[in-house]
């Protein structure tokens, strides 16, 4: 018997009657399948998991039938739900609801009247499971982003569900942190034998592994299949979705490869050591060096440190860092090393007890009040709804300037045109941080800063939105970003700097930084570093391969 069934189920916001965000969804999820959901954002992703379980369901119109176990979702009783149903969201935040690691892990049986011995039983087997003994009772405040999605994760799988639902999971995880999480999720597919439905734009660690993928867009299902044939598929349809592959995929398709698709870094090096049984003539992408002295940078922050609380250890621990004008420079690292709360230093947010912060030469100190905002700097923070106060994306905007044609220019650029009359908080994740893209830019900033911009977008605004940072860059407008999507930085910053233990350690250009590393690099430098030196995006392997086996670039 199949776990859900669903048939014909149609679904509209209130707020977008006009425009259905499900669209005669049928489907149907066996006993311990491993189902990817992937397509745009917007495309009915999350509503359609939301519709899952009950609790969850959001206001509005909709028709169809869901079916559990057998059974009309509607008629099973919100316990068995909660026990049977697990769902962890994309903010890990939104989802705790205690102080303490093992207050929270012990929280959904307390709900559901464990008796007690049950209950220590099932919290101490989760904390070894996931790892969390060391940091058991702790605050839950001063864990870490990874930290906390893993605590959501095991605090649902200590009731022991029949389905895991996962929502991006990863949106806000480092790539190491991503990487381990999502294979504890594979872990509890194979080994428990746990449905697992999943939506995740970061492909290359869930569809190798998927027994299926169903691709959505616009609210339809336009594809079920295995995830082999899935990327097949998608490419002779020449489907804009198909950029969202994993990168082995698209190497292989862009280089015109012959034989079975590979799906996994593994498979991609083993096809390229069979097309490359013979050292290649042309190894390396070429590149400039980067330029260590900066003139007059737009920022420059010196020997930065950092405390939450007088007695805290410090987040920020000696951070010196320049940022030349009209450039683009990525900061990575891990979860919880400090890249955000350095953004919040430069903005006022957070005050250093020791260092120096200069914008454009100037100290920070030296701005009279309101003027570090007025035209200077914006900021993008990681929660795209702390920026939202009104009831439409619409009015939204109108609150940073009263310019209709600057709106929808705006609007426009950032893919929103449609979503101007809906409530920012009925957006998907991607199209909520698109709506707060727009909003930041009509403050129209000469350094613009942003905390994981690419979260919860997908590939192909991931490109509109490198375009916008480019237009931007050419205007003279000084972009700084702390990103996880190695992916993104290495494609499109002009510098990259590695941010650990509190402190920037070095700089580098993309293709030096990613190019040296082993396990905080791109797929693309995984899979083709035995043969090509600095190729750490799939154009730079597809280039260098068609560049010796003389094919179209």
């Amino acid at each position: 018997m199949e776990h859900f069934k669903i048939e014909n189920l149609n679904f509209s916001y209130p707020t977008s009657k006009d425009r259905k965000s499900l669209d005669n969804v049928s489907l149907k999820i066996e006993k311990g399948e491993y189902i990817v959901l992937c397509g745009k954002s917007g495309s009915g992703k999350t509503t359609l998991l939301r519709h899952l379980k009950t609790v969850l369901t959001p206001y509005g119109k909709r028709s169809g039938e869901i079916y559990f176990n057998g059974t009309a979702l509607k008629a099973v009783d919100n316990r068995e739900q909660s026990s049977k149903i697990g769902y962890v969201m994309q903010n890990p935040d939104d989802q705790i609801v205690t102080d303490k690691v093992w207050h929270e892990l012990a929280f959904g049986l307390e709900s559901l009247g464990c008796d007690q011995k049950t209950m220590r039983s099932r919290v101490a087997e989760m904390a070894c499971y996931f790892g969390i003994q060391d940091w058991f009772h702790r605050d839950v405040a001063v864990l870490s982003g990874g930290q906390k999605q893993l605590l959501n994760l095991a605090s649902i799988m200590a009731m022991q569900p029949e389905i895991l639902i996962l929502d991006e999971p990863t949106s806000q995880l480092d790539p190491i942190a991503a990487s381990d999480f999502l294979n504890t999720v594979r872990k509890i597919n194979t080994e428990l034998g746990t449905t697992v439905i999943i939506t995740e734009h970061r492909l290359e660690d869930v569809f190798p592994y998927a027994d299926r993928a169903v691709v959505m867009d616009s609210g339809k299902i336009i594809a079920d299949d295995t995830p082999r044939n899935i990327g097949k598929l998608l490419h002779e349809q020449n489907n804009p979705m198909f950029t969202a592959m994993p990168t082995p995929v698209r190497v292989f398709f862009g280089a015109n490869g012959s034989g079975d698709c590979p799906l996994t870094v593994r498979e991609g090096r083993a096809w390229l050591n069979k097309e490359f049984e013979n050292e290649p003539e042309i190894k390396e992408i070429p590149y400039e060096n980067i330029d260590e002295d900066i003139e007059n940078p737009a920022l420059s922050l010196k020997e930065l440190w950092f405390r939450y609380e007088k007695d805290a250890p410090d987040i920020l621990r000696g951070v010196s860092l320049e940022i030349p004008k009209g450039s683009i420079s990525a900061i990575v690292g891990g979860n919880g090393a400090g890249k955000s709360t350095t953004l919040k230093t430069i903005c006022g947010i957070c005050k250093p007890y020791r260092g120096k912060i200069k914008v454009f030469g100037k100290p920070v100190n030296k701005f009279k009040s309101g003027e570090l905002f007025r035209n200077c700097i914006s900021m993008l923070p990681q929660d795209p709804k702390s920026l939202f106060v009104k009831k439409t994306v619409k009015e939204e905007l109108e609150e940073m300037t009263k310019d209709k044609n600057q709106i929808n220019d705006i609007a426009q650029i950032c893919q929103i045109t449609e979503l101007l009359d809906s409530h920012p908080y009925d957006l998907s994740g991607g199209e909520q941080q698109r709506a707060a893209l727009a909003k930041v830019l009509l403050t129209e900033p000469k350094i613009l800063l942003l905390d994981e911009p690419t979260k919860g977008m997908d590939s192909f605004f991931k490109e509109t939105f490198a375009s916008v940072l480019f237009s931007l860059k050419n205007q003279g407008i000084t972009i700084l970003m702390v990103s996880h999507d190695v992916e993104f930085c290495a494609k499109h910053a002009d510098r990259v700097s590695m941010f650990f233990d509190g402190q920037v350690l070095t700089t580098d250009t993309p293709q030096k930084f990613f190019g040296g590393n082993s396990f905080y690099t791109t797929a693309a430098n995984r899979m083709g570093k035995h043969i090509f030196i600095n190729a750490v995006t799939a154009e730079n392997v597809v280039e260098l391969y068609c560049k010796n086996k003389g094919g179209a670039i």
